[in-house]
This record gives structure tokens, sequence and C-alpha cells, in this order.
């Protein structure tokens, strides 16, 4: 019989796979940091032998929540400012806040009461964008949680850099040194096409390329952004980024409320990323993502709870339960996004998203 450290048995196994596989009674062997084996609990019982042997009492064990896309450290601006539009919000309110507050010990408690909301509510995976990654990177890997950690460049002054030039900086040297981090997958995150200029995403998109890591950034979250940069640049979104080389990258976008299907089969064809955050959406009036369409059409997409000011909370179930409705309304059909390929959407298809499929998202051996 084959020993391994920890045996999950008499579980109702939900792995996730690629067959979406269930075992009741179910049971998993798992070594190190790795799943060994998973399936009928009479048939993995009489194989392996744990160290620890753990009886489920026939509780769900299913891959942990992955939330796609937040903002961690924003736990202490939580209630800040409530019902006002995405940019009085975001320029009126919590932008000079976070000038003036967020530091890194700010980072560091509100990352730490992010993860045990986040591990309470049955997450273990999450994708970051926001100021000091570095120290949300330390407290993430102490907290044993799993992290897509995007250090933010923006045009404007931040928390953590005067000038554009010193948050390129500060990316790179945030990338190298956790790069192959058995926790922490660094990323960079230009804040948003409104938010950076061309030589800033190019930078960017140059940067994420040579150390194959994930960009993450914000994209077609409103009207109002792409009605804008069609006036300044003379063309939708999804072409503007494109001039800039950002499908090029390990491209995960969040938001994309405001495209087309065209744009949707450009992203999919490159193999770009998309969260659906559907509560801060509705929160901010930004409009309902086409995501039937994105599925349809093979894109991945992930979901996320956006950052704890604009939901106001982590919690991945009910933005699951969000997205099917939201996808209903939207189309106008009871079929749209049924449960199944919403659990998907918050486990597997949301690595796929993250682009981290090959390290979690389901109960699978590796």
């Amino acid at each position: 019989m084959q020993k391994v450290d920890k045996l999950f048995k008499n579980a109702t196994v939900l792995t996730v796979d690629e067959k979406f596989n269930q075992y009741l009674p179910g049971a998993v062997a798992v070594s190190g940091d790795s799943i060994v084996a998973v399936g009928p609990e009479k048939d993995i019982c009489s194989q392996y032998e744990g160290a620890e042997t753990i009886d489920c009492q026939q509780k769900v064990l299913m891959p942990g929540l992955i939330n796609g896309h937040t903002h961690v450290p924003m736990t202490l601006l939580r209630g800040l400012s409530d019902d006002l539009r995405l940019d009085v919000w975001l320029m009126g309110y919590i932008m000079p806040v976070e000038r003036e507050f967020v530091s890194p010990d700010f980072c560091v408690l509100g990352t730490k009461l992010a993860c045990a909301e986040m591990i309470r509510g049955g997450t273990t995976t999450f994708c970051d964008m926001y100021y000091f990654e570095d120290d949300i990177a330390q407290a993430t890997a102490e907290a044993g949680m799993r992290g897509v950690l995007g250090q933010t460049v923006l045009k404007f002054p931040a928390p953590d850099a005067k000038f554009y030039e010193e948050a390129l900086t500060r990316t790179r040297a945030f990338v190298e040194k956790w790069k192959n981090h058995p926790l922490v997958v660094p990323a960079i995150s230009p804040h948003a096409p409104y938010t950076c200029t061309p030589e800033i995403l190019q930078a960017c998109a140059s940067i994420a390329r040579e150390f194959d890591v994930p960009l993450v950034t914000h994209l077609a979250e409103t009207a109002f952004e792409v009605d804008q940069l069609r006036e300044e640049h003379g063309v939708p979104v999804m072409p503007y980024i494109k001039r800039q080389h950002l499908l090029d990258t390990k491209l995960v976008g969040a938001h994309l409320v405001h495209i087309d299907e065209g744009e949707i089969r450009d992203l999919a064809k490159h193999g770009c990323g998309g969260v659906h955050n559907p509560t801060s959406n509705l929160k901010l009036a930004s409009g309902a993502a086409p995501v039937a369409k994105m599925v349809e059409l093979n894109m991945n997409v992930g979901i996320g709870t956006d950052g704890p000011a604009s939901n106001n909370d982590l919690d991945m179930f009910e933005e699951m339960r969000l997205t099917s409705f939201l996808a209903k309304l939207k189309t106008g059909d009871p079929t749209a996004l049924p449960a199944k390929q919403v659990v998907y959407m918050a486990t597997r298809g949301g690595a796929k998203a993250l682009h981290i499929e090959d390290i979690t998202g389901s109960i699978t051996p590796g």
C-alpha cells in the first residue's frame, strides 16, 4: 500500500476535471503540495494509506474557488463611498484617499483581513492588483493562499511611485523577486487604458513578455470609458490595446462589460482571459458583461468580486449566483450559464483565465 501525507475519505468529491467527474463516496490522496490520486473511496483507500486521514463526513470536497479580480488591501476602504458612478467614485474619493493613507503596513493589514475573509468563504486563489504588491505577496504567502499578484502602474502619482518610471522599476524588481515562487505568481498591472499612456502600456507589455508573466488590467468597464477612448484615439478599447501589444501577453482583462462579438473573438483567438465582476458592475451601474457570448465563443472567463470597496465583500458564492442570474436577464434565456458552467468558471475556468490551469483549478493528479 502506498504511503501519502493526507487521505481525505467519505467525501462528495467534485473534481471539475475534463469530464466533471463526481465521486460519492469519494477519496483524495495528497502528498506534499500535489494531489496523488482521486476516485471512488473503495479504490483509493485500498491503494493508499495516509499519515493523516480526514473523514469528510460526506461534505463536498471541491477545488478552492478562484477570485479572478480584486484589490485586497481595500478591505480597509470598505464602505468609504457608495452610490456613485465609477469615475466619480474612483477619481473623486478612492484615489485621493489612497495617495494619503496607503502604505506597506496598510497593505499588509488589509491583505490579512481579506485572506481571512476569502478562506472562510472557500476561496484559495485570488488575482490582485494594487500598490506595494511585494508586501501583499508576503502576507499572501504567509496566509498560505495562492495569488496572481499585479504591481500597479499608472500615469498619475501613486502611493508607491511618484512617476510611472518608478512604478515600472518597482514592477521589474517585484517580478524578479517572486518569479517561480510556489504560491505567488507575479504579474504586471497597468491600471487601465484611460489611466495609462500608450508608452506605459507598451512598456508593461514588454516586461510581461520578457518574464512570461500575466498582464492584468481593467478593460471596457464603462460606456463612458469606451466612448472617451474612441473620441481620443479613433478606435474602441480592444483595437487600441492591440496596438499597444497587450494581446501578445498573458492578458487578463477585468470587467469587459462593453465589448462586442468581434472583440470577444479577438480576445479568444489570442488566448486572453476575462474576469466577470457582477456585483461591482451592478453597484457602480457599469452594465452587465456579455459573459454568455464569451463562453459560447470559447473565451477563457473567470469570476471576481472586485475590491471590497466596490462590492462590498469577497464572497465568491454570491458572485457565482449573480453571474448566472445576470446572464439569464441579459440574454432573456433562463438556460444561460447553468450551475455547472458557473462552478467551472469559479474554479478551473478561472484558472485558465489567469493562465495558471497547470497548477490549480481542479482535483486531478499532479
